[in-house]
């Protein structure tokens, strides 16, 4: 197992992220670093070592940044193959792999084991000097040949669900938009990008839906309303609490 860990800006500074309490924050970290090559970590040892409580685990797993195992507290890191690039010859498979596949339906993509979907980029051997440093010429690094055309605004970069996210707006509406428009992707890819998830879009057009029916408000129930820069507001109108409790009460806490 590779003894170093990194842990991403983009996932730490981001408004999700950074809500949370600073003990779950740094519970968080924790789990990165004690995590195996595949993302997977046993909780238990690492909550005493840092004497966090469960309730910054759980709320973890409310916030989806983990995702149970089983009951001894093994988590699988839902962004970690975001922040971890592992060489082929040295990845070390997670001796809880089949059960991650069993639990959680991820899937072997080369030598990592990712999400459905998901697609991670392997790194190459020739593309790292001999003191193990990253080069140019790697497919995740910046340079001069990593930026162009053929790597900017495709779905299979970023994974960002447009399409599942404007089929349900159009399902709970009745309306015809298209995920394909570009100023739709924008909106929600600015979303997206500050750590709202699928089931967060989700959570407003439902909410919105409820709120406006039937008022003269109705007419709003589009995405450049929904998803602009009050996206919040509209999260927190209504459900998410009962949502988020009934969640604590699922996992005992």
């Amino acid at each position: 197992m590779a003894e170093r860990r990194m842990v991403s800006k983009t996932i730490m500074q981001t408004q999700k992220f950074l809500r949370l309490p600073l003990e779950t924050q740094a519970l968080y970290v924790h789990l990165v670093i004690n995590s195996d090559d595949d993302g997977i970590v046993e909780a238990f040892p690492v909550v005493r070592m840092i004497g966090a409580s469960e309730d910054s685990l759980g709320l973890l797993v409310i916030k989806q940044f983990i995702k149970p195992l089983n009951q001894d507290m093994v988590y699988f890191i839902t962004d970690f193959n975001e922040q971890n690039k592992i060489r082929p010859d040295r990845h070390k498979p997670s001796i809880h792999r089949d059960l991650a596949i069993q639990q959680l339906g991820l899937e072997v993509d080369g030598s990592r084991l990712v999400e459905p979907g998901k697609v991670v980029l392997e790194i190459k051997e020739e593309c790292q000097t001999v003191d193990g440093q990253v080069t140019d010429k790697c497919p995740h690094s910046i340079g001069k040949d990593s930026i162009g055309k053929d790597s900017i605004g495709k779905d299979s970069i970023d994974n960002i669900p447009y399409k599942e996210i404007i089929d349900y707006l159009n399902l709970r509406t009745g309306k015809n938009y298209r995920a394909t428009i570009q100023k739709n992707k924008a909106l929600i890819k600015a979303r997206w990008s500050e750590g709202y998830q699928l089931d967060d879009f989700k959570q407003v057009i439902d909410n919105m839906v409820k709120n406006w029916h039937g008022t003269e408000y109705v007419k709003y129930l589009r995405p450049e309303t929904l998803f602009g820069t009050k996206f919040d507001g509209y999260l927190n109108q209504g459900n998410v609490a009962k949502r988020e409790k009934k969640t604590d009460e699922r996992l005992g806490f």
